[in-house]
């Protein structure tokens, strides 16, 4: 399987997420401030990387995808309301090429719109039992339910760290942060969903935990790296925006670890300030300080460490498996997070 393949992979599954999302938002009033702005976001694009992972372990587990579908449509749900929330919380000014939410709303009616999809979320779980029966509709409920919780305490690390500025992190520290706010839902939960719907329950999912997790930060390593390197256009958020928002991502705890004292007071001295006084010129001497101590470079080298932990944990669980197409679409992801070409 090549590239351009996997990612017409992940537009398919994203599309079909999508069709299914459309159908949950409610045609009535308030539709100005609410749900018309619920579709906005899933309209922008994304990658499908949710859907597509819960999806495809499905099928590869001999399920089908109709199977998957509302449970690849919660997953999708709560992914925008939690980056409606999310860029809210950061200030950023962008999501996908356009304007953030609250940018365009207000902060208030974006955050309200955030609560009722995730709200809206819960009703395709519900959806689930017509297919899949009481007992599986009930685990996938729990699942879902440990999802919002390991997110939302990985959340509150990160956004904790910035208030107190925290300046004394270590790897480790960071490495819990993502297993929680980014492993558990970006590929922890929607690998374990996907096999526990393509099995019928007959599979411990705790076996894909490792698997997901190494993704996963290999996943949110990556994206860290590219905010500060990418094309703006193919990113769809502002360069560089993690600097300005103070975000503990790999580079700056790399970075402060390194450091000299003079460099590190000016660190503290920008992080200590609102976000709207950071100015970009200061941002850019910390990316040079990034380059200058090779912290982009160590972070890009981590992320290949985990994709190809990742690899070899999908092997062990995957190789048993008959050759699908889902098969293969798993293994190049991964495989393309080794090969990724910054």
């Amino acid at each position: 399987m090549n590239t351009l393949l996997m990612k017409d992979m992940l537009k398919e599954y994203g599309e079909y997420t999508l069709s299914g999302i459309h159908q949950f938002i409610p045609n009535k009033e308030p539709k100005e401030y609410l749900y018309n702005l619920m579709h906005d976001y899933p309209n922008r694009g994304g990658k499908g990387f949710r859907p597509g992972l819960c999806i495809a372990t499905c099928k590869a587990f001999g399920g089908k995808t109709e199977d998957a579908k509302f449970s690849a449509i919660t997953l999708e749900l709560l992914h925008n309301a939690f980056i409606i929330h999310d860029d809210v919380e950061d200030e950023s000014y962008n999501r996908r090429n356009k304007p953030s939410m609250h940018q365009m709303t207000g902060k208030a009616i974006a955050i309200n719109v955030g609560d009722a999809m995730n709200a809206l979320g819960l009703y395709p779980l519900f959806k689930n039992k017509l297919r899949l029966g009481e007992k599986l509709t009930e685990t996938i409920f729990l699942e879902i339910q440990h999802l919002v919780t390991e997110s939302t305490e990985g959340q509150a690390l990160e956004l904790g760290w910035r208030l107190d500025n925290r300046s004394d992190l270590k790897e480790e520290d960071y490495f819990r942060m993502v297993l929680k706010k980014t492993c558990w839902y970006t590929c922890m939960h929607p690998i374990r969903i996907g096999a526990i719907i393509g099995t019928k329950g007959y599979i411990n999912p705790e076996k894909f935990d490792r698997l997901g997790y190494f993704m996963g930060a290999a996943f949110q390593i990556q994206d860290d790296v590219l905010n500060l390197i990418a094309d703006e256009k193919k990113y769809g958020k502002e360069i560089g925006g993690d600097i300005i928002e103070g975000k503990r991502t790999l580079m700056l705890i790399n970075l402060m670890e390194k450091a000299n004292h003079k460099e590190l007071a000016f660190l503290k001295t920008f992080l200590s300030i609102s976000i709207p006084e950071r100015t970009d010129l200061d941002a850019r001497k910390i990316f040079d300080l990034m380059k200058k101590y090779e912290a982009i470079d160590y972070a890009i080298e981590t992320s290949k460490y985990f994709a190809g932990a990742a690899l070899k944990e999908f092997y062990t669980n995957f190789s048993p498996l008959p050759d699908s197409t889902e098969k293969a679409f798993l293994e190049h992801i991964i495989l393309y997070m080794i090969d990724r070409n910054y």
